[in-house]
């Protein structure tokens, strides 16, 4: 299940990071209304992408289709689409020094329905996306997370902080790491798309990754 390349889960510490200490797993469990959410965006992408059109526009209709299950609240669409677009259900952690390694589990849809996501997961939208199986399927997770913190960090923008903070982290803490700087311009992009959605609230990803 768990993918060895380079293409590592950062998002995945951004929640571990922001996210109220108060919060425990458990409350993000099956009975949750996030993992209600999950699943149906997830079954959205699984089966009901226009398959034939461009996947810009895939992702545009991956939105459209959160906003439009959370009544047009975007910071919860957002948050939405984070966890839902993420390839990964796990992220294997290892401890310094001890050498210690957890596999600490992200809240997703069920295998099956994960698999298939994955599967149909939008993964050459980029200018420059490997061109191997793979692709940039955990892209969009970084996209929809750094403008969740744009757009809602208004006062004290703390996303570009943030998105150093994990890649140096994650090559620190996170099995087979690396340092990747397309994963910063990626980050870039969904905070400037962030903070376009708190001036034009019809604004589309496309518009922003296009620019990538």
């Amino acid at each position: 299940m768990l993918d060895k390349s380079n293409h590592l889960r950062k998002i995945i510490i951004i929640w571990l990071i922001i996210l109220p200490t108060q919060l425990s797993f458990g409350q993000f469990g099956k009975q949750s209304q996030l993992f209600t959410d999950i699943k149906t965006v997830s079954e959205y992408i699984a089966f009901n992408l226009p398959k034939n059109s461009p996947e810009l526009e895939q992702i545009d209709s991956i939105y459209n289709f959160a906003l439009k299950l959370k009544n047009n609240d975007i910071s919860e669409a957002l948050i939405i689409l984070t966890f839902s677009t993420i390839p990964y259900n796990v992220l294997p952690i290892r401890i310094p020094l001890i050498n210690m390694k957890i596999n600490y589990p992200i809240i997703s849809a069920e295998i099956p329905l994960f698999i298939q996501k994955n599967s149909t997961l939008p993964k050459s939208f980029l200018s420059d996306s490997p061109h191997t199986d793979f692709g940039d399927r955990d892209k969009l997770a970084h996209f929809f997370g750094s403008a969740f913190l744009s757009y809602n960090f208004v006062f004290f923008d703390l996303t570009n902080l943030i998105g150093y903070f994990v890649e140096s982290f994650e090559e620190t803490f996170v099995e087979d790491a690396q340092f990747d700087f397309r994963d910063i311009k990626i980050n870039r992009a969904g905070e400037i798309f962030g903070k376009t959605l708190r001036e034009n609230k019809k604004a589309l990803p496309s518009s922003e990754l296009s620019k990538y």
